[in-house]
């Protein structure tokens, strides 16, 4: 399906953003075989971001290829209740004392997650990614969390948020364990807030070994239009400290 603008007004209690210009199709009627690619086109303005969020869709395409939006069957997501951090990564923790933040550096996290990896040339984080997903951030519905050792950045994550929903996008690491310091904390952030899930998009293996599990897409859907209706995250709450992966690994919460 190729999507054209349409104007509409989304009825939501988080709405700030005007309205966009698209409106996505159901999933659930127009992909019946479960193969995921829902359809191709709009932009990556905030407010379609918004409105793609809000209906279970994301953006994943090739430099060059036009917008494809996917919601796949299964949808992989972890709870953050159920999250438990290894005894490996509790002692890397413990050992060298790196400073965690969360909103300091949003771009130059999405940024280092754009570069190639050792197994992969490149990534789908292009340009346009970039500059939709900062906007987004700027607008309030983004969230990152930066790992440093001392003043330079060695890893951390970045995604969307939207009432209770989170929505994880990628991770990036210079240095042994850090990015999974970045997961734990976000794990601590939702538990804290009593997050349902945390969304993590496409099932692998290094996922499930995190803890993470699936849920049909249509259980998704159907959590999801409850989840983000809910009052926003307090980012702030977090975003004006700088806490320690000693601490954290030690006490288990990030609040006291």
């Amino acid at each position: 399906m190729i999507l054209k603008p349409f104007f509409y007004h989304t009825h939501t209690t988080m709405q700030q953003l005007p309205p966009s210009e698209y409106i996505f199709p159901d999933p659930l009627e127009v992909d019946p075989e479960g193969e995921g690619l829902i359809c191709i086109g709009a932009d990556l303005s905030p407010s379609t971001l918004f409105e793609a969020y809000t209906h279970g869709l994301f953006p994943w395409f090739s430099t060059g290829e036009p917008i494809c939006w996917w919601c796949p069957e299964p949808r992989c997501i972890i709870r953050p209740q159920d999250y438990q951090p290894s005894k490996t990564l509790i002692r890397s923790m413990k050992k060298q004392d790196y400073r965690i933040t969360i909103n300091q550096a949003f771009e130059r996290v999405i940024r280092a997650c754009s570069l190639p990896r050792s197994y992969a040339d490149d990534t789908w984080i292009s340009e346009d990614i970039i500059d939709g997903y900062c906007a987004m951030f700027d607008a309030g519905y983004g969230y990152s969390v930066e790992v440093w050792d001392q003043t330079r950045l060695v890893g951390g994550l970045y995604g969307i948020s939207i009432g209770h929903g989170c929505f994880g996008e990628s991770m990036f690491s210079t240095e042994t364990d850090v990015s999974k310091m970045a997961f734990y904390t976000l794990m601590l952030i939702g538990r804290e807030n009593k997050l349902p899930w945390i969304d993590c998009q496409l099932v692998n293996d290094h996922l499930l070994s995190l803890g993470a599990c699936t849920l049909s897409r249509q259980t998704y859907l159907k959590s999801l239009q409850d989840v983000v209706n809910q009052p926003a995250i307090d980012w702030k709450m977090y975003q004006e400290g700088v806490f320690s992966s000693k601490t954290i690994a030690q006490n288990a919460r990030l609040t006291e």
